[in-house]
């Protein structure tokens, strides 16, 4: 059983926690004030039991932009997002700020939810989902799937549900349970008779009962006296689930949120941060030295002072090297992300990444320094890249993507990837909007299995050219979007590993057979079409002896493929003179008279009404005549 744990976002009053109550039957509106105003101010959570038997855990978010800090600390941990926007607003402001933040902080999965679709109509409800569409794209959630409910009716739960087990059914991003444990916390209370509960997300490692650990930044060991997920009790919790744990020689009123449990001396606290900073395209503001923020990371909400190291301001769009000096003393990691927002207003104006959570002040400008957050930053970021894209062997994986899942920025997932190629470790697909990037490793297996395919199918089908394209694709590259496939065949007919021709792929030395039976069934053919004439013969009442069908077909294909026939309509197929002195004929005929009609070729050609009809519809399709409104008459094209 896999522990998903599902997030939502959105503007206040969309239908979060309702929505969560109608998938659940628990409100996840935990204080009276909540439940009063009808707006979510803290943290709330469940779960329920995916059909399959996976379990989901689900984090309602404040939508209201006074609790943007809980938000953000709900969004540890997430595997999706539910991005719920009511239909009968669209997205809002809070939206956008919330999908902002799940980019900042690195969420992949998302689900659109439009919510309320009972309280509009069905061309409202178009409207809608085309203008969160077009909100949505060059985002990360363009091209997320869109589903539309009603939290109240239960409209639409049952394909939601279908959509979470769809996108979580096997490529979720399983947490590193072989790590140091780390959990930050979001809440802290006292039980009557058990002391002090903490809850969180274990993002990474396991935690067992009677494990000692330590508590950031407060420096206080505490052991666990005993673990819960989801109400039930554990000996263990593993990274990816939302857990409760009863701790001994800490008090509440020592925690607060931004704490994080960790092994003792695994981590340092710290009030400096190097950070590669990346200021929003959306943001109206320009980050100037010295600017006061509030610092997000993890459950961690802190006041600092931003030292631009390399620039004299960062505005929209662009990012640099930064020094944050922390008004505070947290405990982090470096590859942790991060978001900012302004003293005040408060409002997100970007985020990024932790290159160095213990450094030195710095002074800005100096040349060692900018080069030394260069390689912290780089580092080995280029085999982290590969290593990416030998795990998305199967898919591919784009340079946009990279850039999410390594931290690092287009710029320089840009310059790793060209170095990758140069030495041959990975092969790149520039597509309109993107470039997909693809392992030697991964393309060397694909080629193998694909060769080894192709010669079986062709020991299997010797009167074929091939197999066909569209089949290739579903059988060895199903998961890889078709304009990308067409670059990947592209490849391997360069490299030399496979051949086409038209739609069929084969081995590069492999032509179709011309043995006795092709010889037999294909003058056979012949034969039929030319004695018919205009008196079109269906090829399935052809006598073929004792040949197949299946060999028939494929016999027939050929001769399509070279031309020598031409298919009338349905299975009348006839020799392409014939069809190509008809052509002739047609065309002469409308030069001297407008209009020709199904009487008219019937007794140019001597032929039935049955076949006629055939002949001018073969002539619509090859743009010779188009009908001009009565079913029997045609005008020249």
């Amino acid at each position: 059983m896999k522990n998903i744990i599902i997030g939502t976002a959105g503007h206040i009053d969309h239908g979060k926690t309702t929505l969560i109550k109608a998938l659940t039957g628990r409100n996840t509106d935990r204080w009276e004030e909540e439940q009063r105003r009808g707006i979510t101010i803290d943290l709330g959570f469940t779960y329920f039991d995916l059909p399959g038997g996976d379990r989901a855990g689900i984090i309602d978010v404040p939508g209201h932009e006074k609790f943007i800090n809980n938000m953000v600390a709900g969004v540890v941990g997430m595997d999706l997002v539910l991005l719920v926007i009511a239909a009968d607003e669209g997205i809002m402001p809070q939206t956008r700020e919330h999908m902002d933040i799940l980019n900042l902080l690195g969420i992949e999965k998302s689900i659109i939810v439009l919510n309320k679709c009972d309280l509009v109509d069905e061309e409202w409800l178009e409207l809608v989902e085309e203008d969160v569409k077009d909100e949505l794209a060059g985002t990360f959630l363009e091209g997320a799937p869109v589903v539309e409910v009603s939290a109240v009716t239960g409209q639409g739960l049952d394909k939601l549900i279908d959509e979470i087990v769809h996108l979580t059914s096997d490529d979720i991003v399983q947490k590193d349970i072989h790590t140091i444990p780390r959990l930050p916390i979001d809440r802290a209370f006292t039980l009557s008779g058990f002391g002090t509960i903490i809850t969180g997300t274990l993002v990474s490692g396991t935690i067992s009962k009677e494990d000692t650990l330590e508590m950031y930044p407060i420096g206080k060991e505490c052991k666990i006296r005993s673990i819960q997920v989801h109400g039930e009790d554990k000996k263990e919790c593993y990274a990816g689930q939302r857990v409760a744990i009863n701790l001994s020689n800490v008090k509440k009123k020592e925690i607060k949120r931004g704490c994080v449990l960790a092994p003792v001396n695994s981590m340092k606290n710290t009030d400096l941060l190097d950070v590669k900073l990346n200021v929003l395209d959306s943001s109206l503001r320009v980050l100037t030295n010295h600017s006061r923020l509030h610092f997000f990371t993890g459950t961690s909400e802190i006041l600092c002072r931003a030292v631009l190291l390399d620039k004299e301001e960062i505005g929209p769009g662009e990012s640099g090297y930064v020094q944050l000096r922390l008004e505070e003393e947290i405990a982090v990691r470096r590859g942790d992300k991060f978001v900012v927002r302004f003293y005040s207003p408060m409002e997100t104006i970007g985020g990024g990444m932790i290159l160095e959570p213990n450094p030195k002040i710095k002074r800005r400008f100096q040349d060692d320094v900018i080069e030394e957050l260069e390689r912290k930053e780089s580092g080995s970021s280029a085999d982290v890249i590969a290593l990416h894209a030998k795990a998305h062997g199967d898919t591919l994986i784009s340079c946009t993507e990279l850039a999410k899942l390594t931290a690092l920025s287009p710029e320089e997932v840009e310059e790793d990837v060209k170095e990758l190629e140069e030495e041959g470790t990975i092969y790149t697909f520039p597509m309109r909007k993107d470039t997909y990037v693809w392992h030697a490793d991964s393309e060397r297996e694909a080629a193998k299995k694909l060769t080894d395919a192709l010669e079986k199918y062709e020991e299997e089908h010797p009167y074929r050219y091939g197999m066909k394209k569209a089949e290739v694709q579903m059988t060895f590259f199903k998961k890889v979007k078709p304009n990308v496939f067409d670059k990947i065949i592209e490849k391997e007919e360069n490299n030399g590993h496979i051949k086409r021709v038209d739609e069929f792929l084969c081995t590069p030395d492999y032509e179709v057979t011309k043995d006795d039976t092709y010889e037999k069934v294909s003058g056979t053919y012949l034969d039929s079409f030319r004695k018919a004439k205009y008196d079109f013969l269906k090829y399935t009442e052809i006598d073929l002896g004792k040949v197949s069908r299946e060999i028939g077909d494929d016999i027939l294909n050929i001769l399509l493929e070279e031309g020598k026939i031409v298919k009338v309509t349905d299975d009348m197929y006839t020799l392409t003179e014939y069809m190509d002195k008809a052509k002739e004929i047609i065309l002469a005929k409308l030069s001297e008279d407008p209009i020709i009609t199904i009487a008219q070729v019937r007794d140019i050609f001597d032929t039935s009404r049955k076949s006629a009809k055939p002949i001018l519809e073969y002539m619509d399709s090859i743009k010779v005549t188009k009908k001009t409104g009565a079913e029997s008459e045609r005008v020249a094209y």
